[in-house]
């Protein structure tokens, strides 16, 4: 009966609608304002006025608000347009006159081209003026109107088809199918070439093949194997959708049912969890479940058959019978170098680089004594309460007393007894954690603490009241030695010297500080349950409710003789009996690492977007590594590198051979639009792909449609443009795609290392990271960007990603010219926290960069400032600046001082000859004494020789005298070599 019912239908189908047509994909680029759909037509004569009546099974949105083109081949355009009906299913105008016969083009979606990159402001061409009255009244009274004929419909390129799987049914033809088939929801089984697009849709395709209770496919052994089952929802709402796997069996050989695994109802999350996702589906929607079958590379071949059954909590279940043929080829990659074949997405459920073991170079937690831990460098001994009360880093002590987490009431401070039943949650080399609790007279502590081999260290807090209390105040409070408090940021303030004292709320992101020098010092972060990431303009999660609570939280500091307290409270608020408030924070210990003075010097950056290859005369220069952005020939999509692959693998040879590294532009925070699994990233809800209103490039609105955000958007005047959309906030499996997907690229392009660009993942993604990157390719590094516009501070927000990077590029948006030298030390330079950076906002300042050893990157610079860094990287090589010793004025004996507190001098200190960079921070000229520490230097003061060598655009060669006063512009300096 079921078949008698396809024909019936198939019959009805084909008699009503007539003839399909065909779909097909320009060989031409035509011209892109002219949209990325046309109808192809024949008219046979010249006429007055031609009608034409199609279905074009749209489905995008308000087709009658596009303006309508119709041109003939010749290039002659029809002046009139007499719009009918027009709707997402059907079409009908007339149009005219028609002075030739032939082709016309009917072009449906004309759009303004925006030939450049950022975000796409422009969009479609506003429907064309009415027609003219005089030949509508014409048309009106020609009763022999001829028709045009429909050719066929066409996309500019084939990434641009609707065909076949957007190409939407008519409600005719869906109410006809749901009159023959009554089931609660019927199943279309799709092969892995042609992913489910439309949600709120079925295809035509659909129609036309009616559902199936059968699948059919070839594998080759070794093969992870993709296929989809669409579930439409045609009779009602289903709630909780499941699938359940039998083993696929041939004969007494079979492949178990636990390697079969559907992505939409579950999966293992990026902290190596598992979890299970529940499935509604609303009547008249579509949900595609991806189905990914683990194939054994030993497997026997032949055919392979099996069921998987689709259940909901409110519906009849249905088997779907599967058959693989699996053939005698051995796929060696899985499937991974054809992008069509969907292997890759067994990569979401990715556990690679989750373990305890430290990253390097740090070293193995170590237990030195009672309550005493050492980490590469670093011990920290914890208090009665459980809280540290020493951290010594390199022989110099941060706390002036232990770190207090105090509770109080209307009566007091609440007195907590000791931790009691402590246990020991992990042992790790990389990471220790212990619980326990502690109670006073209204309230349980149920603590864990963790701390990392690199110096990290959280606690996790849940306050639960014991009765009905005034909760006064709840504060975190981190005493520093004054000595050691002599810079800050965060707390609402930029780099600066710590002030005596400070307020600060949670306007803007600050959910963080860091307090120290650049011999030690502590981040210290706020959290809440729901924390998952840094603090992004795109991305802000929820303020924590118990540091928060309704804004009557915030920071302090207070200061006396011998310390600097900063202290965290959350404000009054009223606790029930039984309720709970989770506190949490993460400190980390800084510097997290010995700065590489050396690769700063001499590991020399490239950075050019559109054009990454460096020319001869660059390398030269002493360019060793070479950051391959995105939007290029090379890589020319954004966050996904898998599109062309063999371009990048010929750019990366070819600067390999010529001794360079390559670091490629690959995270997280968007993703193109050219990402191959998009339609399966789309069926997993918001889980890794982010809601919104839609809007953006027409290719967006025209697929996508609806229920995303627009995010960075790239011109190509060969093809259609690169227009990511925003993922979801907070972790998902993306993470772990995106780790596998970083292996792949180390392994079959060769790539060493990233460069990141403003992501959104927190440390522990990070660090698996580092992990995987020295575990396939040591050597590899990892250079992080961002930008102070976006996170106020970006040195504060990436605090936790230090340990794992190599280098830091803060600098757009910064204003190098403004910035005090507190500012340029805390939040540029890196130098704290045992990294170093480059500059980037306009080229930098050439001059004050130097005290922090720090250029521009080539080919960065700006109009008004030459910032070509080949000058001062020729000046550095002359003096072997990557053998000397870097002392810096911020240390606590400088070697060389001025007469000026705005005038500031860095060392480099190198076998007999000093390297002075002097830099004036005030935006007045100074004239300046040098006082100099001659015994510290080596020098003898007799005979001493201070020269300025000649830089190009830097400074003229000059020597001075002993005791010479020395002129400084504005914001300027000079390189003096001093020397016998």
């Amino acid at each position: 009966m079921r078949y008698i019912a396809i024909i019936i239908f198939f019959l009805f189908y084909s008699c009503s609608e007539g003839e399909q047509p065909k779909y097909s994909v320009s060989d031409t680029l035509w011209p892109e304002n002219l949209g990325n759909h046309r109808a192809i037509l024949e008219i046979d004569e010249p006429a007055e006025a031609v009608s034409l009546d199609i279905l074009w099974r749209r489905h995008d949105r308000a087709p009658e608000q596009k303006r309508f083109i119709i041109i003939h081949e010749s290039g002659d355009k029809v002046k009139n347009i007499n719009r009918i009906h027009v709707d997402n299913e059907r079409c009908h105008l007339t149009f005219g006159p028609v002075e030739k016969a032939g082709k016309y083009f009917f072009y449906y979606l004309p759009y303004d081209v925006q030939e450049n990159y950022g975000f796409y402001n422009k969009g479609y061409l506003k429907p064309e003026e009415a027609p003219d009255q005089n030949w509508l009244g014409k048309t009106k009274k020609n009763e022999n109107i001829k028709k045009a004929r429909l050719q066929e419909f066409q996309s500019r390129s084939s990434f641009d088809s609707f065909y076949p799987m957007e190409v939407i049914a008519l409600q005719s033809e869906k109410d006809s199918l749901l009159d023959i088939y009554k089931n609660d929801f019927l199943v279309f089984p799709e092969d892995r070439k042609y992913p489910i697009r439309m949600l709120d849709e079925i295809p035509q395709k659909w129609v036309l093949s009616g559902p199936s209770n059968q699948f059919e496919g070839e594998a080759h052994k070794n093969e992870y194997y993709a296929l989809q089952l669409g579930v439409y929802a045609g009779q009602k709402d289903l709630s909780d959708l499941k699938v359940e796997f039998t083993s696929l069996k041939n004969g007494n050989v079979k492949i178990p049912a636990s390697s079969l695994t559907c992505f939409n109802t579950g999966g293992t999350d990026p902290y190596g969890k598992p979890f299970t996702k529940r499935l509604d589906l609303e009547k008249g929607n579509v949900q595609p479940l991806w189905i990914g079958v683990d194939i054994p590379e030993d497997v026997q071949s032949g055919k392979y058959s099996g069921e998987i059954t689709v259940l909901a909590e409110n519906a009849a279940p249905q088997k779907i019978n599967i058959q693989i043929k699996i053939g005698d080829v051995i796929l060696a990659d899985r499937g991974d170098n054809e992008n069509w074949r969907h292997s890759r997405l067994r990569w979401l459920n990715s556990t690679l680089g989750i373990d305890e073991q430290p990253t390097k170079p740090y070293q193995p937690i170590s237990v030195l004594g009672e309550n005493e831990y050492g980490f590469t460098g670093k011990t920290m001994i914890l208090g009665e309460k459980g809280f540290p009360a020493s951290f010594d880093i390199k022989g110099t002590e941060i706390l002036n007393g232990p770190v207090a987490f105090i509770v109080e009431t209307g009566s007091g401070t609440e007195n907590f007894t000791k931790p009691q039943n402590v246990q020991l949650l992990k042992n790790k080399p990389g990471v220790m954690q212990g619980a326990w609790e502690s109670r006073s007279s209204n309230f349980k502590i149920e603590g864990v603490g963790t701390i990392e081999s690199d110096g990290y260290i959280n606690y996790k807090l849940k306050l639960k009241a014991l009765k009905k209390v005034y909760l006064k105040d709840v504060r975190l409070e981190i005493p520093f030695r004054k000595d050691v408090a002599n810079y800050m940021m965060g707390m609402g303030l930029p780099g600066i010297s710590v002030p005596k004292k400070h307020e600060a709320k949670w306007e803007g992101p600050h959910d963080s500080f860091w307090m120290g020098n650049t011999d030690a010092g502590i981040w210290c972060e706020l959290r809440g349950e729901g924390y998952s990431g840094p603090l992004l303009n795109l991305y802000r999660p929820e303020y924590p409710t118990s540091w928060f609570n309704e804004n009557k939280g915030g920071f302090r500091i207070e200061s006396n003789k011998n310390e600097m307290k900063a202290i965290v409270y959350s404000g009054s608020r009223g606790m029930e009996e039984g309720q709970e408030l989770v506190f949490e924070w993460s400190m980390l210990l800084t510097p997290v690492k010995d700065i590489n003075y050396k690769s700063q010097f001499t590991d020399r950056y490239y950075h050019n977007g559109g054009e990454p290859m460096p020319a001869e005369e660059d390398l030269k220069a002493g360019v060793k590594i070479v950051n391959l952005h995105h939007a290029n020939q090379y890589n020319p999509h954004i966050n996904y590198p898998f599109v062309a692959v063999d371009s990048m693998k010929w750019f990366v040879f070819k600067l390999h051979q010529k001794g360079q590294k390559v670091k490629i532009y690959y995270t997280i925070r968007e993703l193109t639009n050219y990402t191959t699994e998009i339609w399966a990233l789309r069926s997993l809800g918001n889980e890794i792909l982010g809601d919104g209103r839609g809007g953006g490039y027409p290719w967006l609105r025209e697929h996508l449609v609806s229920g995303y955000r627009p995010q960075w958007y790239q011109w190509f005047p060969d093809k259609s443009a690169d227009a990511s959309i925003v993922n979801a906030p907070g972790d998902s499996r993306w993470y772990n795609y995106y780790i596998e997907g970083l292996k792949w690229l180390v392994e079959k392009v060769d790539i060493d290392g990233l460069y990141l660009d403003d992501v959104s993942y927190d440390r522990r993604t990070v660090k698996r990271i580092r992990k995987v990157l020295d575990g396939t390719k040591p050597g590899c590094m990892i250079d992080l960007h961002s930008n102070t516009g976006f996170s106020k501070g970006p040195a504060t927000q990436y605090a936790e990603y230090f340990p794992y990077l190599d280098k830091l590029w803060f600098g757009e948006s910064f204003q190098y010219n403004k910035m005090s030298p507190e500012n340029w030390l805390v939040e540029v330079s890196g130098i704290p926290y045992g990294l170093m950076g480059d500059m980037l906002q306009g080229g930098g300042n050439r001059w004050l960069g130097m005290l922090f050893g720090m250029t521009t990157r080539l080919p960065w610079s700006s109009d008004k400032i030459k910032a070509d860094p080949r000058p001062v990287w020729k000046i550095w090589d002359e003096f072997q600046i990557q053998e000397a010793e870097m002392i810096g004025f911020w240390e606590d004996k400088p070697l060389v001082t001025t007469n000026d507190k705005s005038v500031k001098v860095t060392v480099y200190k190198n076998q007999g000859k000093v390297l002075l960079s002097i830099g004036n921070f005030s935006d007045s000229p100074k004239i300046i004494s040098l006082n100099i520490d001659f015994d510290a230097l080596g020098i003898k003061a007799d005979n001493v020789k201070l020269t300025a060598p000649e830089i190009e655009d830097f400074q003229p060669e000059k020597t001075f005298k002993l005791n010479q006063k020395i002129n400084i512009e504005a914001r300027k300096g000079w390189l003096i070599i001093i020397q016998n």
